[in-house]
């Protein structure tokens, strides 16, 4: 009866129950916790919040060890002489014999009663060893390295490495300044030979066109013979160089890092919605970087997106209301363009009125257009379809960022079915006035300069000066993407914010609060809608996809709100190279 009490009590043990859930029991400096079977050694570390210091090590690439950064201590129960059991504490656990000398964190996986220590006279002289190693060739010159601020190297070496090097001999110097793409840079006197770059070339871009050269310590990192890094992703490659060696050439000594503000936000280029975070200082943007999060990106992006931010504060930006004259276009103040604009379109038959949009608009804004388009009577309104070429990782055939919550918001299921009927309406005299937000129609959707100057009037929302602009009736100066607010909806349902990282230029005004302003001038009544955070409960309580979301619900990963059956092409690839073991 004892034995059967003490064999239930037993298997109600915590470590006992890890086998049910497919876990393993591993104790980590001390204490032990549960992961999953096949977990790696260093991903079991960082979710016990230890971190392994690595280079070579990236979760969402192929474990090569190369640096031997991550050496740490191992311990497995000792094997019991024939006959006899395992020794046990209190817990169940049996007693761990360590190993005398390290093994890689990065490339070994936990199993059943494992030990690990990531600290202790044996890890951290293997340390310092690795470090002065590291450090032989490397060049001291990092107050002038673009990478100072977040070097990877120069942090690791402050924690683990040395106060002294014992290398009196003349350092290997390696090629400088070496332009291998059109858009990086190689120092490969500062490259560590991480691998890094060459495995995410070869695994994730599928351009395996670097790799190394030569041995020992003339090692160097090279492209192909009659290749050049050219690919639209490699600017990742300079993302995850934990060293100088990789780096922009249009960040390349612009801005310390440690001066720059960093915003959290998401690529408006196509209907995938990248994750991406904003570096600035004072009102400009000097980079854009990818943010990680594993159902929408991994922690990647695209070279012409992460570029496309320029036109932000470039000649064409308009930052002044301007109304139309026999001089060509002046300035004008909001109160007199509204109050122009609203008189203009109460004279109008609205038969004889259109609006037209952009899918490149918020959730926010979409829905005051479709207010908008209510409170003046015009059945006729359509979004401007933007469309290219697919490249099977990021990039969507649908470059407009919120197609999708375009179709929930306006409850259409083609936003962009009646453009041809509106536009035929200009063509032939029927529609006589015209609202476009956020669109050039001349040059993206297949208007004629002709056509337009038969309106009686248009008043046009835009960033840049354009064609459309040109002969507008009202030109009016809105926010680009990392100037507002707001929330998307991406090719896969994801709902996901937009949150601003500089301010409008001159007078230039959020889109949602000049649409809101522009229904109030019409209608007449009082303003009851203060903030983003108003229209985004409006639209809770009008929507019932939205229902029960706010702006802060949101949170900076973004929420699924409707089922689409889109497919993210990079995720899937990664999916599977997990599957297979390749990653973590």
């Amino acid at each position: 009866m004892s034995d059967t009490l003490s064999a239930t009590v037993e298997t109600k043990l915590p470590k006992d129950l890890a086998a049910e859930k497919g876990m393993v029991n591993v104790q980590i400096d001390g204490i032990w916790h549960q992961f999953p079977k096949g977990t790696r050694m260093i991903e079991a570390c960082r979710q016990a919040e230890i971190i392994v210091p690595h280079y070579c090590y990236h979760p969402k690439l192929s474990s090569p060890g190369n640096c031997r950064m991550c050496l740490v201590q191992m311990g497995m129960p000792p094997r019991p002489a024939p006959g006899q059991e395992p020794t046990r504490d209190e817990a169940g656990y049996e007693s761990i014999g360590w190993m005398p000398r390290p093994v890689i964190a990065c490339a070994n996986t936990v199993s059943e009663n494992m030990g690990i220590r990531t600290s202790g006279e044996l890890v951290e002289k293997c340390r310092e060893g690795v470090m002065e190693f590291l450090l032989i060739n490397h060049p001291l010159d990092c107050p002038i390295c673009d990478q100072a601020g977040e070097c990877r190297l120069q942090e690791q070496s402050v924690q683990h490495g040395r106060g002294v090097s014992r290398f009196v001999e003349q350092k290997v110097k390696k090629p400088k300044n070496v332009d291998i793409g059109p858009r990086i840079r190689l120092d490969d006197e500062r490259c560590i030979m991480c691998s890094r770059c060459i495995r995410f070339m070869d695994e994730v871009a599928g351009d395996s066109v670097l790799g190394f050269t030569q041995r020992g310590t003339h090692t160097t990192l090279t492209v192909h013979p009659g290749k050049l890094l050219d690919s639209n992703y490699s600017l990742n490659t300079a993302d995850i160089c934990p060293v100088g060696a990789l780096t922009s050439n249009d960040f390349r000594f612009q801005m310390r890092v440690w001066f720059l503000k960093e915003t959290p936000t998401i690529d408006v280029n196509c209907g995938t919605g990248t994750n991406i975070t904003v570096w600035t200082r004072g009102n400009e943007i000097h980079r854009i970087t990818p943010r990680l999060n594993n159902e929408v990106n991994s922690a990647w992006m695209p070279d012409s997106h992460r570029l496309n931010f320029h036109y932000i504060d470039g000649p064409k930006r308009l930052t002044e209301p301007l109304t139309r004259s026999a001089r060509g276009h002046v300035a004008t103040t909001w109160r007199d363009a509204l109050a122009q604009i609203s008189q203009k379109i109460k004279a109008t038959d609205r038969s004889a009125l259109a609006i037209i949009g952009s899918a490149r608009m918020t959730n926010e804004e979409l829905f005051l257009l479709r207010a908008l388009a209510s409170e003046i009577g015009s059945g006729e309104l359509a979004l401007v379809p933007r469309f290219g070429d697919a490249d099977d990782l990021l990039i969507a055939a649908d470059r407009n960022p919120n197609s999708m919550g375009a179709k929930l918001v306006l409850d259409l299921s083609d936003p962009y079915a009646a453009l041809d009927q509106i536009r035929a309406g200009v063509e032939n005299g029927s529609i006589r006035g015209l609202l476009v937000f956020g669109e050039d129609l001349i040059s993206d959707a297949g208007f004629s300069s002709e056509s337009l100057e038969k309106l009686d009037f248009m008043v046009q929302t835009t960033l840049l000066a354009n064609a459309t602009a040109d002969l507008a009736t009202w030109v009016l100066p809105s926010a680009a993407f990392a100037e507002k607010r707001g929330s998307m909806v991406n090719l896969s349902g994801r709902l996901q914010r937009l949150n601003r990282a500089i301010e409008l230029p001159g007078s230039a005004r959020d889109d949602w609060e000049l649409i809101r302003d522009l229904i109030l001038s019409i209608s007449g009544e009082a303003n009851e809608v203060h903030m983003i955070e108003d229209v985004f409960k409006a639209m809770a309580e009008n929507l019932t996809v939205f229902k029960g979301l706010t702006l802060s619900k949101i949170g900076h990963q973004g929420v699924p709100i409707a089922e689409t059956g889109y497919q993210i092409p990079l995720l899937n690839k990664e999916s599977a190279r997990r599957s297979a073991g390749l990653i973590s």
